[in-house]
């Protein structure tokens, strides 16, 4: 009986590798959900975003997933002054504290992750967070968090990143929602895609 031929070394090696690709980036996107959810959490008071996130994390936290969720929500406790300096000069016409809860969890932990990662590229965490705005708060946010990480993306690859600068006029190039981000946010909807992201 004639046996199957084993399958070549470096087709074993290469599917092997894209498998773990698949699950580090499955790690990651759980990482970001975990401190969006914390820094979300947070916002309400009742506990620090570095408690939040452990409580989460002794549920659920791969390990891949744990040091990139600490390591955003650590970014927003450490710098949150100047991410929303950032934030409001890039986007004035959205003072963060008029956003709504989700919006301003999701522009922090966003512009946290993109100017404080060592690990991820900025086109990645970019690509990531806006599909995360278009899932938890909708459209709206969705273009707002492009428009804001665009513009800080663009700012880093050019050296003038820099959260205290404050241009007169809002920069043309930088699309912005036509409508308010309260109507794109929903605290409720954000609970209830939580608890189908657990299941």
């Amino acid at each position: 009986m004639a046996s199957v031929p084993d399958e070549p070394t470096a087709g074993r090696d290469r599917k092997r590798s894209g498998e773990a690709q698949s699950d580090r980036v499955r790690a990651w996107r759980a990482g970001r959900r975990l401190a969006l959810s914390s820094i979300f959490e947070a916002d309400f008071g009742q506990r620090t975003p570095g408690a939040v996130l452990e409580r989460h994390l002794a549920q659920e936290g791969a390990p891949e997933a744990a040091a990139l969720a600490r390591e955003i929500v650590t970014a927003v406790v450490e710098h949150r002054a100047d991410i929303d300096a950032m934030i409001e000069r890039i986007a004035p016409q959205y003072p963060v504290v008029q956003l709504a809860r989700m919006d301003r969890a999701l522009l922090r932990s966003a512009v946290g992750e993109v100017l404080h990662s060592a690990a991820t590229p900025p086109r990645v965490a970019i690509a990531e967070w806006v599909e995360l705005a278009r899932t938890y708060s909708g459209d709206p946010a969705r273009r707002l968090v492009n428009g804001v990480l665009g513009r800080i993306a663009a700012e880093r690859a050019t050296g003038q990143a820099r959260p205290s600068q404050r241009p007169a006029d809002h920069p043309s190039d930088t699309p912005m929602p036509e409508s308010s981000p309260e109507e794109g946010a929903s605290d409720h909807r954000y609970l209830r895609a939580s608890e189908e992201d657990r299941r």
